[in-house]
């Protein structure tokens, strides 16, 4: 496993070294990233070279340089994203450059929007994020399989996170590429809640599926590999059920997760520019007081979740400056 920042051990599996003979068996290299970019995962060996999730677009130059250093001459033949959030395809345009003749496959729930280029529908201007334009020349239906390296991989449909999102699973080493259905300590923000779309039961499903599939190995799309699914799977589906009995706490955590991103891009920003940024971005104008219609009852409700974000040590706030924590 590669990565480019310090890793995490696991105590359920004897030493790192089972780890890393299991990905080698799948021709799996992990380049595990921060939480602004989304772990990229490299397949190679008999069979076409293939590289899932691409990060986020300030990142795109490592990203490439990650992967640039892994293949040596050999190209890269197929890039893969498992949701289209702009962590998991931000590095697409790069490597696409990069890399002219591989063949891009996205879920294809998004398919249209992405060929008419739609950032709304897409969700990069509701959340106040940017993905550089890239192209798509197949999708990943699920049902089906797709040769990564030197193995089939099964297509899953993985709803909730995202309505079009999908997993990878390797059976013959019952490996699981899970993006942001299922982390080692919960699972990534239920975006069709924060629009007022029913999608819980939608996690529960995925859930289930996965508790299904009986991986002994996932891949998040964010935090260390890990070996404890049932472990995970309790701790997701305990979170699941608050947030089932707790709707609006799941919203409030939606939204100070996408200031938390904004403020890792950014690094720090002083509030005026902030606070515009928040009244031109949809998700958060939609849930302030009046849906932002008085400024001054919005920007009091904004600076309410930063309070809430500074008390937890998550950003800093510097007099008219904010600064990720």
């Amino acid at each position: 496993m590669s990565s480019d920042k310090p890793g995490t051990s696991n105590v359920l599996i004897d030493s790192t070294l089972k780890t890393s003979e299991i990905l080698a068996a799948a021709g799996v290299t992990v380049f595990e990233r921060g939480w602004l970019s989304a772990n990229n995962i490299l397949i190679q060996g008999n069979g076409p070279s293939a590289l899932v999730d691409t990060g986020y677009w300030t990142h795109g130059q490592q990203t490439l340089s990650l992967v640039e250093q892994a293949l040596g001459d050999r190209p890269l033949d197929r890039l893969l994203n498992t949701h289209l959030h702009s962590d998991h395809c931000g590095g697409n345009a790069a490597l696409q450059h990069r890399y002219p003749n591989a063949t891009t496959y996205i879920p294809p729930g998004h398919a249209s929007s992405v060929t008419d280029w739609d950032p709304v529908s897409l969700t990069y201007e509701p959340t106040g994020q940017y993905c550089p334009r890239f192209h798509h020349d197949a999708l990943l239906l699920p049902g089906r399989s797709i040769r990564l390296g030197p193995h089939h991989w099964s297509i899953h449909s993985a709803k909730g996170h995202d309505p079009h999102s999908i997993v990878l699973f390797q059976p013959e080493h019952r490996l699981l590429i899970s993006a942001d259905a299922l982390w080692e300590s919960g699972f990534g923000v239920v975006f069709p809640e924060l629009e007022g779309i029913s999608a819980f039961d939608e996690v529960a499903e995925t859930f289930d599926l996965i508790e299904q599939l009986a991986p002994l190995t996932v891949i998040p799309g964010h935090g260390p590999i890990f070996h404890d699914v049932s472990g995970a799977l309790l701790r997701a589906r305990t979170k699941l059920d608050y947030f089932v009995k707790n709707p609006e706490k799941h919203l409030r955590h939606g939204l100070k997760v996408l200031i938390k991103y904004k403020l890792l891009e950014w690094q720090s920003v002083d509030m005026n520019e902030f606070l515009a940024w928040t009244f031109n971005t949809a998700y958060l104008k939609e849930a302030m007081p009046l849906k932002g219609r008085d400024q001054a009852i919005g920007i009091a409700w904004i600076k309410a979740l930063l309070n809430e974000l500074a008390h937890s040590k998550a950003i800093m706030v510097e007099g008219s400056t904010l600064r990720n924590a």
